[in-house]
């Protein structure tokens, strides 16, 4: 049984910072499931962007940044994924030289599913950007780097996204239940797990805003002095602007049909923007703003599970740096039937399941063995996804 201590590094859509986790990886031979696999967190950390460099990644994340910024961001990126590397193998006194493989999603700056024509008889194309280069995080801690995951998926026809719920199968999949993996990061988005499933029946799209737009709002609110709303506090103090709520649910998004996904681009700056000047229209305070924002997360992955999920849920179970809002479990659990539990609860921390994912996927393509899930994203064929770039 092949055996593998990677290093996995995610930084998402809330721009909160790296978050980098060492797993031991027990993978079954080629000849059996690929459900017999094992993860095991070691040790994680997240090492938090400063505010000069959220801002800098912010900016990449619009229409007007330009090559000659993307080109440097890309060094910078890996400088600082590599810098969150030593930091973890520092402070949990892990042995570079003991590390198999790093595995990177990097940092999405662009992220675009829809389909659009190429220059001349070159077809078209859907994209996804992802910055951090791999070669000086091979570079910078002495660790083979495997990273651009996406673009093989691409590739086979696939929206490179979501890759998730391949861990999600893996670890959260039950004989006896249906269950939904709900993530809340920036964007929400739900892996969806019939009972028993195999690889093809697992499902997933991004259901819409996650703490994205309840992170900008309470920024916007508190003049910058909170960044997010710890616990939930804030918006438990408020009450929900039904009618405003409505009008944000009226949104062309959540009337596509799965495969979808999204981002920043569509639901970053300009969208917040759009939404506060409307708030100030309707004259909301504060609290009933971030009580709205956080029901438009809620209220959205419910509506999406009513539309789209084939089937009701015995269990939902939630990952991403929304679990620890308990104003938003508690509004999410009470649009549902079902109990509502973090991942936290199964064996792998909140926090750190995307990080554990890129471990994985790193392990998979050291195997040659395919880390999508055509049946998620779209895409023609499962295919092995990554690059590698070898240490010095």
């Amino acid at each position: 049984m092949p055996s593998y201590r990677t290093i996995g590094l995610m930084s998402g859509t809330s721009l909160d910072g790296v978050d980098a986790a060492c797993c031991r990886i027990e993978m079954p031979a080629t000849d059996e499931p690929l459900t017999e696999t094992t993860i095991e967190l070691e040790a994680s950390i997240t090492d938090e962007y400063d505010a000069e460099f959220r801002r800098f990644i912010e900016g990449l994340c619009t229409d007007t940044a330009t090559i000659d910024d993307l080109a440097y961001a890309d060094i910078a990126v890996g400088k600082r994924f590599a810098r969150a590397v030593n930091r973890l193998c520092s402070t949990a006194g892990i042995d570079p030289k003991r590390v198999d493989l790093l595995g990177s999603h990097g940092q999405t700056v662009w992220h675009a599913p829809q389909q659009r024509d190429l220059p001349g008889d070159l077809g078209k194309t859907n994209t996804t950007l992802q910055i951090g280069d791999e070669s000086v995080l091979a570079a910078e801690t002495g660790i083979d780097a495997v990273g651009d995951f996406r673009r093989a998926d691409i590739a086979a026809g696939g929206h490179g996204a979501p890759l998730s719920p391949l861990l999600d199968w893996l670890q959260f999949a039950d004989g006896g239940e249906h269950r939904i993996v709900q993530n809340i990061g920036g964007i929400g988005n739900c892996t969806l797990l019939p009972r028993g499933p195999t690889r093809a029946d697992v499902t997933a799209f991004d259901t819409g805003p996650g703490n994205m737009v309840i992170d900008a709002v309470v920024q916007a609110v508190t003049d910058g002095e909170q960044r997010y709303d710890d616990g939930g506090r804030l918006a438990a103090t408020g009450t929900v602007d039904e009618a405003f709520l409505e009008t944000l649910l009226d949104d062309a998004y959540f009337e596509m049909e799965p495969p979808k996904s999204t981002g920043r681009e569509r639901y970053g700056g300009s969208y917040v923007e759009t939404l506060l000047a409307e708030a100030r229209n309707r004259g909301l305070e504060a609290a009933d703003l971030v009580a709205t924002a956080t029901a438009l997360t809620s209220a959205s992955i419910a509506d999406a599970y009513n539309r789209y999920v084939p089937f009701e849920p015995d269990r939902v179970i939630v990952s991403g740096g929304g679990a620890w809002n308990d104003t938003l479990l508690s509004q999410l659990e009470a649009r549902l039937s079902c109990p509502v539990e973090t991942s936290g609860d199964r064996g792998i921390d909140p926090d750190f399941r995307e990080a554990a994912l890129f471990g994985l996927l790193g392990a998979l393509f050291r195997e040659e063995r395919p880390g999508s899930l055509p049946s998620v994203t779209g895409a023609d064929r499962a295919a092995i996804l990554g690059t590698r770039a070898k240490r010095p």
